[in-house]
Parts: C-alpha cells; sequence; structure tokens
C-alpha cells in the first residue's frame, strides 16, 4: 500500500524547529522527499567545532526514520534566496509539489510602543516571506502547467493565526502579518485552481520556541501528549497536502490540541441605502448610531471566540 505522499515532494519553511520541524517529519512519514529550510548556519560545539543547524538535525531524523530531506538554510523574507529554495527542489527532487510556510518571528509589543523596526521585521518575515515562496512555487507550477497541457499536481499550506482572527491587542504587527496571509492565501486559491493548485491556510496553536511566553501559563499535563503540542498541527497540513484534499481550496482552518475547526467565510451583517444621490452626515447619523447603541463595547470585527474553541 502506497504513501498518501509517495512520490512527491516538498518545502517547509521555519522547519528547524516547533511547527516547522513537526510538519517536515510528518510529510516526510507520509512519503513526501522534503526540504527542510531553517535560517542560519550550523553551529559550535564546546570544542569549537562545527555542528549541525537545526535544518541538518531534521535532515538527520527524516534520513534516519528511512525518509528522503534535504537541508536549506537560505532567509526566506530574502526574495533571491527564496528562489534559490525552491530551485533546489526542483534540482533535487525532479519538480515541488508541496509548499509549507510557517517561517516566522515575534516582537510583541502594544501599538504605541512599537517601534518601525519591530513593525518592519514581523511584516517581512512573515508576509512577505510567505509571498516570496509562493511567487517562486506558483511560476513553476504555471510553466510545468503550460508544458503538460493541463492541470498539474501543486499545494500550499500557510500559516495565518488567531492573533488575526482575534485581535491580539498586543500584536499589532503579528495579527496584521497573519491577516496578510489569509488574503494571500485565498488571493493565491483563486489565481492557481486552473492550474491544479491549491491553496489555505491553517491557524495552529502551539507551544513552540516562539511562542513559549505567549503559553507560559499554560501548564504541561505530567502524562500524555501535551494538547499545545505541535503534533497535533501537523496531521492536518499533512492532509492538506494530499491528494484526498483536492477539494480544499481557499479555506482557512483552526488546529490545536485534537480539534479542526472550519473558519466561515464574513458575510455581510447589516446593509444601508441613502434616500438621496448620496449619503449626508445626518444621514448616516440616524442609522448607523441606533445600529450600533446595543452592540456589546468590546464587539468589533474580530472573532475573539475562537480563542475559546477546544476539543469537546
Amino acid at each position: 500500500m502506497s504513501l498518501p505522499l509517495e512520490g512527491l515532494s516538498a518545502v517547509v519553511t521555519g522547519a528547524g524547529r516547533g511547527l516547522g520541524r513537526a510538519e517536515a517529519l510528518e510529510l516526510a512519514r507520509l512519503g513526501a522527499a522534503v526540504v527542510v529550510n531553517d535560517y542560519g548556519q550550523p553551529g559550535r560545539d564546546g570544542s569549537g567545532a562545527a555542528s549541525a543547524g537545526p535544518a541538518e538535525q531534521v535532515v538527520a531524523e527524516i534520513r534516519a526514520a528511512g525518509g528522503t530531506a534535504r537541508a536549506h538554510t537560505g532567509d526566506v523574507a530574502d526574495f533571491e534566496q527564496a528562489g534559490e529554495l525552491v530551485e533546489l527542489a526542483v534540482a533535487e527532487y525532479g519538480r515541488l509539489d508541496i509548499l509549507v510556510n510557517n517561517a516566522g518571528i515575534l516582537r510583541d509589543r502594544m501599538v504605541f510602543s512599537m517601534t518601525e523596526d519591530e513593525w518592519d521585521s514581523v511584516v517581512r518575515v512573515h508576509l512577505k516571506g510567505h509571498f516570496n515562496t509562493t511567487h517562486f512555487a506558483a511560476a513553476h507550477w504555471r510553466e510545468r502547467s503550460k508544458a503538460a497541457g493541463g492541470p498539474v499536481y501543486g499545494r500550499i499550506v500557510n500559516t495565518s493565526s488567531e492573533a488575526f482572527l482575534a485581535g491580539s491587542a498586543g500584536q499589532p504587527n503579528y495579527a496584521a502579518a497573519k491577516g496578510g496571509i489569509v488574503g494571500l492565501t485565498t488571493s493565491s486559491a483563486l489565481a492557481l485552481a486552473r492550474y491544479g493548485v491549491t491553496a489555505n491556510a491553517i491557524c495552529p496553536r502551539a507551544r513552540t520556541r516562539m511562542t513559549e511566553d505567549v503559553f507560559a501559563g499554560f501548564g504541561q499535563p505530567e502524562e500524555g501528549l501535551d494538547p499545545l503540542a505541535p503534533e497535533h498541527v501537523a496531521p492536518l497540513v499533512g492532509y492538506l497536502a494530499a491528494p484526498a484534499a483536492a477539494r480544499v481550496n481557499g479555506q482557512l482552518l483552526v488546529v490545536h490540541g485534537g480539534m479542526v475547526a472550519i473558519i466561515e467565510r464574513p458575510r455581510v451583517q447589516a446593509k444601508f441605502d441613502s434616500k438621496q444621490e448620496t449619503f449626508t452626515h445626518d444621514e448616516l447619523d440616524a442609522l448607523l448610531t441606533p445600529h450600533y447603541a446595543d452592540r456589546p463595547p468590546g464587539e468589533t470585527f474580530a472573532a475573539a471566540e475562537v480563542l475559546g474553541l477546544k476539543r469537546g
């Protein structure tokens, strides 16, 4: 019996630790040949000799389990290096079939205290990093589709966040970047469907090095798998990367602790028409002020209730 991803190749960014590592291991377990991307050079051991970096360590894990993997230590937020990452997958495995964008950083601060660099660095790594790899992968699939005269196999799994859905007050840079990733995902899903490519986004909740401060108050169980373990997220990524998910496209899913929730698209809640050629201030005041008069003070477009989702 063949594995779901047997014969397919994948790129996973930010895969040296945490979520990306779990996702790379899962894709390899399902049969994919994986390029493990994690920014940075190999470290040094106690004697000063070079030691394997995070990407190389994950590659070693995959190979030890009988899988196929290759490391890439470039910066996906750099346009040229992101192109080299896709080129490496194509050169190594003949083509690219799956792209999992996971690389990211945190620079948490309230909007009135945030520096320009804290804003720029988070948007650069998350949003630009997602665009860069998507651009080169999409160009690859479009070229292959034209050569084949029809659709090819392509899967994009992007990483958004509940911080975007719930409007995390202390993470304006992160929430904005993660919201932008959803826009990039839905746009890519529509643009690439004709070539056989799907694009979906997940909002994972996991205890990783990046989020250790965020989840510091959530204790770990003495026995069994931590509800915030990245291993709860990886199976959904493997599913979205597989042939079984061919009809799943342009979707946003929340995943953690043995639970997957499908987020519904925005819907029009109310509509008002002007009785004149265009609205006046007084007319808008008469229509909108009563509409919002009984609205709970803290209620906004953000869906804070997603933070209460848990396995039932």
